[in-house]
Order: structure tokens, then C-alpha cells, then sequence
């Protein structure tokens, strides 16, 4: 519900003038992914901005709010009114062109960001889960496959792939660890070698940055934080040593590669994806505050380990009124919120 919220807000604060929506202003926090000069097939590379769209964005954010660090945030948690045009950007995973594209352009507008980084794709270079179903799907010769956990999928032409793919990322999204492991490594094998080594060369916007690009991020300002350690969502269904696994690895590599880590951002981080235990454990692992997705505006009668975060569409538009209108969302995010306490 809570999604689905913030696309109602995206959708109707097209329509509401800037000046309309200002009063209603408090402190938000916002993410994107990656940003590439050009999408080769946006149907695989969900998760990156062109370059032209972000710079507009940015430049739009930075002309219409004021850019904080995250280490602000517990100002802006305990005085949201004297933050009514706080934004603070973040960015999830640690896909290389941060620090080739995003950071050059956020450094040149002299706008702070805070990068999440997934860790074991730090440290392996392996690819986003869901780039690799997406891949499959997409990609895979036709044919008849037997995926474990999600059972016989027929791949022929594009309607009947596209069909497909949704339901099957959001399965695999709900599944516990080891089974959506062992469905990427069936996706993985129906590919011929050279066709997956080829695949993967085409989207080097999906590579991830090594330890010592990230450390590069961390001289030139940016602020590191965990986004897990392997980049699944710590829902209820997940063994409760593979969350807290989770949050504590992904902090304990941070820290020894980089230096202090003091922020969380969970995987995909909606409703289902993120269990009490998951915040708990997260909590328990050290980390001053986390992040969800979920629409929302900031105060301190929030959970400090389930805070609200928009992402920032592919096209955003409209941000001046849609920013100040995500305050419409507290009232639900606060009411999951109770129901996540106990």
C-alpha cells in the first residue's frame, strides 16, 4: 500500500503548483541506482538514470531544496519544521558508474550523497539478482526449462517472456535464500558460455564498483553505508540467522575496507520485504538509522530503523510539488510502523 501511495502522490502532484505545495514541506529522503549516457534495453536495466534525465533532476533538486548530509538527519528527525526543504540523496547498490558518472555530476552542484553498497557484489563483481532473472527471461534461448521453486517456463516469443517476467522477479523477491539461489543458478545455466560472457560485457552498467572505488567515493566526500550483504530481502520468510548474517557482515565489511558505517538501507525495502526481525537485527548490528521504500516525510516520532526513502523514477518530473506532498504517506507508513513494533 504504502508504494502504491507514493505513485498516487507522484501522479496527482503533477497537477498541484509548487507554491501550493511548499507549506506542507518536511524533511525527505530520496535514492536512485545507477546513471548511464544510454540505456541499452531498459527492460534488463531497471535501475540506472540516462545522463541528460539525472542532471535535470539534480538540477532541479538542487534549485528547489537544500542538499544536507545524512549526518544531519538526526537534526532534521527532532525539528522537521525548521527542515521543510531538506532533501537528503542517496544512491543503493554500488554500481560502478557512481563514481564514472553520478558522483563527477553530484560534486560538480556541490550536492552530498550517501551511497549504499551491497557487499558481497563488492567483493564477488557478481550481478544484481534481478538483473539476472530479467536476463533470463529476456535473453535465454528458447526453449522449455525446469527452474527449481518456480517449476517449467517456456521462453518463446516476446509477449509470452514479458508475460512472464514480472511475476516471476516478484516470486523470487519472497522466496527464502537458499531457494532463490538455487533459481539463479538454473536461470544462469540455461545460457550457453560465450552468450552469458557476451550478455554481461554488453551491460557493463551493471558492474559493481571494486573496494578500492569505494574507498574513492569515501575521499571524495561520500557518505557509505550497508545495503545488506547480499542484496536479498530480509522478509519473514528468511532464516532468522541469514538477516542478522545480513545487517552484520555488511557492516563489518564496510567498516574494515572503508571506515565507520553508520546507516542501513534494506533490499527493495517495501511491506514485504522487511520483517521485525530484519529492523531488529539491523539495530542490534550497530547502525544509527535504516532506510526503507516507502513514501514519506521525516520526524522523530518515526522507528529510526524503518524510515521512509522515494526513489526517484527513470523521467521524474514535477519534483517541487511532489517532494512537500509526501507527507500524505506518514499517516500509513506510521500505522505499518505500529504494526512492525509488535
Amino acid at each position: 500500500m504504502p508504494r502504491r501511495l507514493g505513485n498516487f502522490v507522484r501522479r496527482f502532484g503533477k497537477f498541484v503548483p509548487p507554491v501550493l505545495a511548499r507549506p506542507f514541506g518536511r524533511p525527505v529522503t530520496l535514492f536512485f541506482h545507477g546513471v548511464e549516457p544510454h540505456t541499452d534495453d531498459p527492460r534488463v536495466q531497471t535501475n540506472h538514470h540516462e545522463v541528460d534525465d539525472f542532471v535535470r533532476i539534480i538540477k532541479t533538486i538542487k534549485t528547489n531544496f537544500q542538499v544536507l548530509p545524512l549526518a544531519a538527519i538526526s537534526d532534521a528527525l527532532a525539528h522537521p519544521d525548521r527542515h521543510h526543504r531538506t532533501v537528503f540523496l542517496t544512491s543503493d547498490d554500488g554500481y560502478a558508474n557512481t563514481l564514472t558518472i553520478a558522483a563527477d555530476l553530484l560534486e560538480e552542484m556541490g550536492l552530498p550523497w550517501t551511497l549504499f553498497v551491497s557487499t558481497h557484489h563488492v567483493d564477488t563483481g557478481e550481478r544484481n539478482p534481478m538483473f539476472l532473472v530479467r536476463l533470463f527471461f529476456y535473453y535465454a534461448p528458447c526453449g522449455h526449462y525446469d527452474i527449481p521453486c518456480l517449476g517449467p517456463i517456456a521462453l518463446g516469443d516476446q509477449q509470452m517472456r514479458d508475460r512472464q517476467v514480472g511475476p516471476a522477479v516478484e516470486r523470487l523477491r519472497l522466496m527464502a535464500f537458499a531457494d532463490a539461489s538455487r533459481v539463479l543458478a538454473a536461470m544462469l545455466a540455461a545460457f550457453p558460455d560465450n552468450t552469458l560472457r557476451q550478455l554481461l560485457a554488453r551491460f557493463s552498467s551493471e558492474v559493481f564498483l571494486s573496494w578500492e572505488q569505494v574507498a574513492d567515493l569515501k575521499r571524495r566526500g561520500v557518505e557509505i553505508g550497508a545495503h545488506a550483504h547480499h542484496h536479498w530481502a530480509m522478509h519473514a520468510d528468511q532464516a532468522p540467522a541469514f538477516v542478522r548474517d545480513e545487517a552484520r557482515r555488511a557492516r563489518a565489511r564496510i567498516e574494515k575496507e572503508i571506515g565507520v558505517c553508520s546507516y542501513f538501507a534494506y533490499p527493495h525495502g517495501n511491506t514485504d520485504d522487511v520483517s521485525r526481525s530484519a529492523w531488529e537485527a539491523v539495530r542490534d548490528a550497530g547502525y544509527d538509522y535504516a532506510f526503507t521504500t516507502l513514501s514519506g516525510t521525516l520526524d522523530a516520532s518515526l522507528n529510526p530503523f524503518l524510515l521512509p526513502r522515494f526513489c526517484l523514477g527513470a523521467d521524474e518530473r514535477g519534483l517541487p510539488s511532489l517532494v512537500p506532498l509526501l507527507r500524505a504517506a506518514n499517516p500509513r507508513l506510521a500505522e505499518w510502523q505500529r504494526k512492525m513494533a509488535g
